[in-house]
């Protein structure tokens, strides 16, 4: 018998590798064909890795690397503050009354098709090239997306919960904790990882069109100087900090906010 549970507990263990054995696997396979099609490219063009991870420890060694990816995180999670609060709350008013999703309805469609660019021009023009109007438009281009989101979520409410609660008197704020807000959190969690994504691209463009610093504006800078090599040190660098908030931060959050569905 121990030596039944010894072998099983080995197999989970092997089951436990596994996925990571896997995107090692991938991570090397793609690392691979970049340095065989940068080994055939001009090297102007697509430079190899090494290229690449020189670049980048050029800039990290004098700081200017992580000021500028400090300062693009910084619009990043203020815009998403932003748009995630104001998103959330009108999304689940539009939610929880039809007349007032009808009725705002064609403004919401409206927003979700303004092209971002757009979005971001006329915020530099009415308001200037400033933080203000630079988090603003990232916002902007987010919080319909979060209205969506959480309007469905709101409509998606048990409603014999509520009536459960109103039932045992749970008063408003308790019905709003231990009802209404488990019921919403898997809505929030699938805006936030959404949400981020699409933000941070948002910023780059922001950051390239009327910043004077951050990962956008390095990016615009050697593209005028056609570093490739430096380009895409930039733009892995932030991909690699955005995929440690997900795997740290959102994944978790998320994974928590499910599991009274379980």
């Amino acid at each position: 018998m121990a030596h039944d549970a010894a072998v099983a507990g080995h197999g989970r263990a092997e089951n436990r590798a596994l996925p990571s054995l896997i995107v090692g696997a991938s991570l090397a396979v793609l690392l691979a064909v970049w340095w065989v099609a940068a080994s055939i490219a001009d090297s102007r063009v697509l430079p190899c890795p090494a290229a690449v991870a020189e670049a980048f420890w050029r800039d990290a060694l004098t700081g200017e690397m992580f000021f500028h990816l400090a300062m693009t995180l910084f619009r990043v999670a203020a815009a998403f503050l932003l748009a995630m609060v104001f998103g959330s709350i009108i999304g689940v008013a539009l939610g929880m009354s039809r007349q007032a999703n009808r009725f705002f309805d064609p403004w919401l469609i409206l927003f979700l098709n303004i092209p971002a660019l757009v979005v971001i021009v006329l915020a530099y023009i009415w308001f200037g090239l400033n933080e203000i109007a630079a988090i603003g438009a990232i916002a902007v281009n987010k919080i319909p997306n979060v209205v969506v989101t959480m309007g469905e979520g709101a409509r998606a409410l048990d409603r014999q919960l509520a009536e459960m609660a109103s039932v045992y008197r749970f008063g408003r704020m308790k019905t709003l904790r231990h009802v209404i807000v488990p019921q919403l959190q898997p809505y929030f969690a699938a805006s936030s990882r959404s949400g981020l994504s699409l933000i941070w691209k948002i910023a780059l463009v922001v950051e390239l069109l009327g910043r004077s610093n951050g990962v956008g504006f390095q990016i615009h800078l050697y593209f005028q100087l056609f570093d490739v090599a430096s380009i895409l040190a930039y733009t892995l660098a932030f991909v690699v900090v955005m995929l440690m908030i997900e795997f740290l931060l959102v994944q978790p959050l998320e994974a928590r906010a499910t599991r009274w569905r379980r």
